[in-house]
Formats: structure tokens, C-alpha cells, sequence
């Protein structure tokens, strides 16, 4: 495979566009949103509808971080099994956003389909992969706690799995009908377009740098001119930025790097993953799989496609696809990048009320899209409207702390790196 991949696919197919100039006068309103990925975007939407004045800050373009770096899969749920979410949060909490976010794909695929966002909608289903006997134990259990909340899982096995995917590597997978595909980086830029069409006003290349609580409003200082507002809501999520007067979010950073090959041809297209479900494995070390709608296959993998593991991570990715796929053994990879993911010990998202009218959300620990746009949604209408606080996926809390942030994401990575590597070496 050729190793001079260009960058994020995402970017150089993008079908959605938004003009977000930079913040060019002082302005006023009831919102102000730092951070235009999913939750910010979701959050500019949802308030503007509401006939809130709404002003969204993005550091560089709208997309750029996470949100457009994604995998695309749009998952119901987090990545805890169910009775996990639980044991965090107790049982009526854990049971309500098990609840709320069982139905995070239904209100993704419905904006879409609302404001027509132009984003390789495919809502075929996801497959969670048993990459060995124990990840397939793991799978049963899952199939079996989401059963029993209702979810309306199916649990497959080696054989209908080999069906699904044209390879033979996996021990089973587990099925969710509600979930599916999307091009992220083009559903980010689709929520900015509708939310500036409800009268929102989106400013790219615009890092807020100070924000200060005065006489009952909260200023932001950016590009030298000041957003004054009402209620404040920080949706930077894993490429936050040092804010003057504003506690940075905590969680261990993890990175995902990501490797499209050239579309395929189509008959070898129409064997692999025949029906387009979105997937990922049962891996400490995971690994994802999906095609886009020119026919590229897809594979990711936890590391930096752009740091000093590069190299493995590339290597990896070759003999991932051979592995799986012997057939595509030597066909050239187009494109390469890497995203970062906010991650937070329990796994489990973080509203943070960390002053009068003022919110950040961020920790979705590889789970943004739905989670995102719920809880982005959720915030927004909760900063503009009291009555609505109770509609928010989870209680606010005042502060959140993690311990060695920086030495836990460093081991993130250092393990990644160690795992690719040690796969070269037994494949050998």
C-alpha cells in the first residue's frame, strides 16, 4: 500500500459548507458557545429554534476537532454495557440515560433528515466485533443486559458474522438495528448551517481567550472584542484551549488514528460488509471498520497517525486490512488522519455547572455523535429555558477532577504503539 496518504478523508469530501467569519464587532446575546463540534453546533441549533439569540465561538473552523475526525458511527448508548452505566450513576439516573441515549441515533438520522444535511446517511445498523472467545463472552453479556432494558439487540454468530463482514476473523458480533453511518465531518457542518439558518450567528477562527462573570452576564473576550451573554456554554470537549477565568474540563486524552484505502472496486465492494453496517472490535486495543459512499474501506485504530508512532500505526493498518482481507493486500491507502477523544475514568459524560447560567460538557469517551447531539441539544434549551433543566441526560455537577491526566494520556498512546508494534512482530 502506498504510505503518501493525504489527510482527513472527511475533510476533502465534505458536502456541507458553513461561512463562520471571525468575529469582526462586540456582540450581544442570550448564548454564547465556545466550541463548534457536535454538542456546540447541537446546542446553537436547539437554542436558536428556541428564538434565543445565539453566538458560537470556534477556535479554528467549525469541525475541526474531534467531530471531524470521527469514525462516523452512530451509536445508541455509551460505551459502558448497561448494568455499568448503572453501577456509576445508581439506578434511577443510570436507567433514565440509558433511556435517553437508546435514542440518541433516532434524533441524529431525524435532524438529518429535517434540515436535509447532506452527510452519507446509511441507518444499516452497527456490528460490535468478538475479535477473540473472550470478546464474544463479553458481547453475550452486553446482548443480555441490553435485552433486558429493552434494547433490540441480536446476537450473531461466527458464521452470520463471516456473512456480514467477508472475513473470517471474528468469533460473533453483536448487532443494533438502531444505529448506523454518517459522514461526521459533513453532519457537524450541516448542524452549523441549520443553526445559522435559525438565526444563529457562527464565528470560525475565533478562540475565546478570557471569560469573566460581570453584573449578571458573562463576557467572552475574542479577537480583541468582547460576547456578552446571558448564559455561557464551553463545548470544547478534547481540544480545549487555555480559557483565562475558565476551569479546562478533565479527562485523559486519547488518540485515534484513522486510514482510508481507494474506493474499491465494485465487485469486491459488494462482499465487503455487503450491507454497510458500521463496526467495531471487542480489543482492549480497538479497532473500527466501515465504508463510505465512494466505496473506501475504512479501518481505524487507537494511536497518533501524526506522532512518533506514525510509522507502526501505518504498518498496523496495512496488515489489518490483509489480515482481514486478503484480497485488498497492496491496494494503496488515499488518506490518513488522527482525532482526539475526551475521556473521563468512569466513562461517562460530564456536565460541569461551573458558574450562574454557565455549562461545560465534554467526556464521551469515543462516543460523540449521538451523545453529543443530545447533550449538546439537552444544554442548550436548559441554559435558555429553567424549565427544561430537568430534560438534561444527567444531573449537573459543580466540578470534576481527574488524577495524572497528562501521564494517563501519554500511556494511552505509549500502548497503542507497543500493541501495533508487538502485532509486526507476530505476524512475522
Amino acid at each position: 500500500m502506498a504510505s503518501d496518504a493525504r489527510g482527513n478523508l472527511w475533510q476533502a469530501d465534505a458536502r456541507e459548507a458553513i461561512a463562520a467569519p471571525p468575529l469582526a464587532a462586540d456582540a450581544q446575546a442570550d448564548l454564547a458557545i465556545i466550541g463548534g463540534g457536535f454538542t456546540g453546533c447541537s446546542a446553537a441549533l436547539k437554542a436558536a429554534e428556541m428564538g434565543a439569540s445565539v453566538v458560537l465561538l470556534e477556535a479554528n473552523s467549525v469541525g475541526h476537532g474531534g467531530s471531524g475526525r470521527n469514525v462516523g458511527l452512530v451509536n445508541a448508548g455509551l460505551w459502558l454495557p448497561p448494568d455499568e452505566v448503572i453501577k456509576v450513576l445508581g439506578e434511577a439516573e443510570g436507567t433514565r440515560l440509558i433511556e435517553v441515549l437508546s435514542r440518541g441515533p433516532e434524533m441524529v438520522f431525524g435532524l438529518i433528515a429535517r434540515h436535509g444535511l447532506d452527510c452519507e446517511e446509511m441507518r444499516n445498523g452497527t456490528l460490535h466485533l468478538a475479535h477473540a472467545p473472550s470478546g464474544m463472552a463479553d458481547l453475550v453479556e452486553r446482548f443480555r443486559q441490553g435485552n433486558r432494558l429493552g434494547a433490540p439487540l441480536q446476537l450473531l454468530d461466527a458464521e452470520e458474522t463471516a456473512r456480514r463482514t467477508a472475513s473470517g476473523a471474528f468469533h460473533g458480533a453483536l448487532f443494533d438495528p438502531r444505529a448506523g453511518t454518517i459522514q461526521p465531518l459533513s453532519y457537524c457542518l450541516g448542524l452549523a448551517r441549520a443553526a445559522k439558518q435559525a438565526g444563529a450567528s457562527l464565528h470560525a477562527d475565533s478562540a475565546a481567550r478570557s471569560i469573566a462573570q460581570k453584573d449578571g452576564e458573562w463576557q467572552v473576550g475574542v479577537c480583541g472584542h468582547t460576547v456578552r451573554a446571558k448564559a455561557l456554554l464551553v463545548a470544547t470537549n478534547a481540544y480545549h484551549l487555555d480559557i483565562e477565568g475558565c476551569p479546562p474540563p478533565r479527562y485523559v486524552t486519547v488518540n485515534y488514528c484513522q486510514f482510508a484505502t481507494m474506493p474499491l472496486p465494485e465487485t469486491v465492494r459488494e462482499k465487503i460488509l455487503p450491507r454497510r453496517e458500521g463496526c467495531w472490535d471487542t480489543a482492549l486495543v480497538m479497532s473500527s471498520l466501515r465504508l463510505d459512499r465512494a466505496g473506501r474501506l475504512i479501518v481505524g485504530g487507537m494511536g497518533d497517525a501524526d506522532g512518533l508512532g506514525a510509522a507502526v500505526h501505518r504498518n498496523w493498518a496495512r496488515r489489518k486490512l490483509a489480515s482481514l482481507f486478503p484480497q485488498l493486500e497492496g491496494i494503496p491507502i488515499e488518506h490518513s488522519w488522527s482525532g482526539r477523544i475526551a475521556m473521563t475514568s468512569d466513562h461517562v459524560p460530564k456536565i460541569v455547572e461551573f458558574g450562574d447560567n454557565a455549562m461545560a460538557v465534554f467526556g464521551y469517551s469515543g462516543r460523540g455523535i449521538a451523545p453529543g447531539t443530545v447533550f449538546g441539544s439537552a444544554a442548550g434549551a436548559a441554559l435558555i429555558d429553567p424549565l427544561k433543566r430537568a430534560e438534561l441526560p444527567i444531573a449537573t455537577t459543580r466540578s470534576h477532577s481527574e488524577a495524572f491526566t497528562g501521564l494517563r494520556s501519554r500511556s494511552f498512546e505509549f500502548g497503542a504503539v507497543m500493541a501495533h508494534a508487538w502485532k509486526a512482530m507476530v505476524s512475522r
